[in-house]
């Protein structure tokens, strides 16, 4: 959940971001304190990076606000309609007192980035909010706002340097859209391998006496250097992740029904937001959420660490988990007009096939329809013969 609040202080929220983060704040009453916390902590860290635009945040729910009440115009007996209109509003009022709490007269700059970026790119955010196209087949210097080298990319891998005497807290965001994947070796030199369709901020240099965080968005898997004075903590949409010094997988993306973690190697922690409930898993476990409760199984860890090495690996998997997860290797987008598919399960490993030899590979489990046009792949029920 960090990540789309963050994402909507940076006015970068999406529609669906939006909602989510309405229905969270419904929930419980105490997800209000943690967005609080959290427009609190990031006061502080956008403040060095000048980035937080208040009056665009503003700006955006009111129009969503503008568009609601169009919608109640146009269908007067709509409940959805008139829920939608104050979800919208509740949230606004949220945002600004919380952040009328934090702010002080004249503290942010306003700052437009020209930069129109394709979504097929990768790219880095740094702490000005500048951004970054990342050619993964170039190799440059990555410098922050005062020029200085912080860390050197060599074609899909970028690697921080971590010597730089900073004494506090300075971010950097990266985002790897669909059908790409990246590496990242952060200051202290855990390797992070990033999924298709992921989003991860991170310091751009770890500070002594402080725990290293990281917020995910999307799917990543940690090799995480030991140091234990400095926890390593991952939070994602519903879990938080702490570690001294292993190797797991973290998943965590909206469109998928459950954020969960797998150990592959070590020891790691992992609750929920509130740190209410915590459960510690061994290797080869994965723990996930059921309704609100934490829950621990047994796995097989190379099912969920195989895009790692480029593969696709299904277990006993649904069609419509399986459709989530090509959607992002292939970058397409796969609408599903044969319901019956999501009944069937299927187990299969996929390495350097094209999305149309898996589609016939699925066939073969059960018959259907499928067309390709312009990255859009509709499915269809087959025709009787």
């Amino acid at each position: 959940m960090e990540i789309l609040i963050l994402k909507f202080i940076n006015n970068q929220a999406s529609e669906e971001d939006i909602n989510a983060i309405s229905d969270w704040l419904e929930e419980d009453v105490n997800n209000q304190k943690v967005f609080n916390n959290l427009i609190k902590t990031n006061y502080t860290v956008n403040y060095s990076m000048k980035s937080v635009n208040t009056d665009a945040a503003k700006k955006q729910f009111l129009q969503k606000i503008k568009q609601e009440k169009i919608k109640q115009k146009e269908n007067v007996f709509s409940k959805s309609s008139i829920r939608s209109y104050f979800k919208y509003a509740a949230i606004l009022i949220v945002f600004l007192s919380a952040f009328y709490m934090f702010k002080t007269k004249d503290v942010f700059t306003t700052k437009d980035t020209p930069l129109t970026v394709k979504e097929e790119s990768i790219t880095l955010q740094l702490e000005n909010g500048n951004i970054q196209v990342i050619n993964p087949v170039n190799t440059q210097i990555i410098k922050n706002i005062q020029g200085k080298t912080i860390g050197n990319q060599n074609k899909n891998k970028i690697v921080y340097t971590g010597n730089q005497n900073l004494d506090k807290l300075v971010y950097n965001m990266i985002s790897v859209p669909n059908g790409k994947r990246f590496e990242l070796i952060l200051s202290d030199g855990t390797s992070i391998q990033l999924n298709s369709g992921t989003s991860l901020k991170f310091p751009v240099q770890f500070i002594k006496g402080e725990n290293r965080q990281v917020y995910l968005d999307g799917e990543a898997y940690f090799a995480v250097t030991k140091d234990p004075k400095h926890p390593f903590l991952v939070s994602s949409n519903d879990m938080n992740v702490k570690v001294l010094g292993t190797k797991f997988n973290v998943t965590s993306y909206k469109k998928d029904a459950k954020t969960y973690t797998v150990l592959v190697e070590g020891k790691v922690a992992a609750s929920d937001h509130l740190n209410n409930e915590e459960v510690i898993l061994k290797p080869s476990e994965r723990a996930y959420f059921e309704g609100k409760q934490l829950k621990l199984e047994p796995v097989d860890v190379r099912k969920y660490i195989a895009w790692v090495s480029g593969e696709l690996m299904f277990i006993d998997d649904s069609f419509a988990v399986i459709t989530n997860k090509l959607e992002r290797k292939y970058n397409v987008q796969i609408i599903n007009n044969y319901e019956e598919l999501n009944s069937i399960v299927i187990t299969a490993t996929f390495k350097n096939e094209n999305i149309d030899q898996v589609l016939k590979t699925f066939q073969t489990y059960k018959a259907f329809n499928y067309t390709i046009n312009n990255r859009v792949i509709t499915i269809t029920k087959p025709k009787k013969m």
